[in-house]
């Protein structure tokens, strides 16, 4: 019923976890995809390579995307690679450990560079495609700690939640040129991310006990919601938070 053939996807943070995943699933819809990553160039590769084998078109593209030269280039070099660009899923950031007293100034800022304006850089060097093109779908990727916050986790949490406002702005501004902005706000997901903590024990059993599904998600099921913004089936929806989290945080 999805069908993204055509089309063009570029997503951010997609060699691994939930951008991985998500950039597999818009291939297996029909999308041709664009990657951008910051670590391993060997894990970007398996995703371009499992691309490939579906019959579809992937390039991938490293840089750091708190940087604006940086992002101009690679918004540049995709339009021209594949000439369009129809989806753009907001999927790479950071999340680490820090108590307010001890926290450095420098952990803060890479988290808002990293999650809010990379953000930001992206949507503001894509957004004149999209008007040009007659419109597109932007999903921006929050978090659980963006509603209720997260504690230990502050500057994680003044993000995401600054991702959320950040949607909703955006889709009130980009309704009349048809640009969708919508959010997939996931909680827990069992990714590189949260291997470390979700591998302690009695950790892990709380965290389950917690969501009232009785499991914690892969990548594979926040990966579907963001494609279901992107489709047909959702054109209707714009301003939307759209939460993945088996029911663990309610939240309207």
């Amino acid at each position: 019923m999805i069908d993204l053939t055509g089309k063009v996807l570029l997503i951010t943070g997609g060699s691994r976890g939930i951008g991985a995943a998500t950039a597999l699933l818009f291939a297996r819809a029909g999308a041709d995809v664009a990657i951008t990553y910051r670590g391993s160039d060997s894990k970007a590769k398996e995703v371009q390579n499992e691309i490939g084998k579906l019959g579809k078109k992937c390039q991938t593209y490293k840089g750091d995307i708190s940087k604006k030269d940086i992002v101009k280039t690679i918004v540049r070099d995709v339009q021209k690679e594949f000439g369009r660009i129809d989806v753009l899923v907001n999927n790479a950031g950071i999340w680490t450990y820090g108590e307010i007293d001890t926290m450095k100034e420098d952990v803060w800022d890479q988290t808002v560079d990293v999650n809010l304006k990379g953000t930001f850089l992206f949507c503001h060097y894509i957004v004149p495609i999209m008007k040009k093109q007659g419109g597109g779908s932007i999903i921006n990727i929050s978090s659980t700690a963006g509603q209720r916050g997260e504690a230990f986790h502050s500057h994680y949490a003044a993000t995401k939640g600054g991702i959320i406002s950040f949607t909703k702005s955006l889709s009130t501004e980009l309704g009349r040129f048809n640009i969708r902005v919508n959010c997939v706000a996931p909680g827990w997901v069992d990714t590189d991310m949260s291997a470390d903590t979700l591998q302690k024990q009695p950790l892990r059993e709380e965290v389950l006990k917690s969501i009232p599904l009785g499991k914690i998600p892969t990548a594979e099921d926040i990966a579907g919601p963001i494609l279901f913004l992107a489709s047909r089936l959702s054109d209707h929806i714009t301003g939307e938070i759209l939460n993945v989290n088996g029911g663990s945080v309610l939240v309207g």
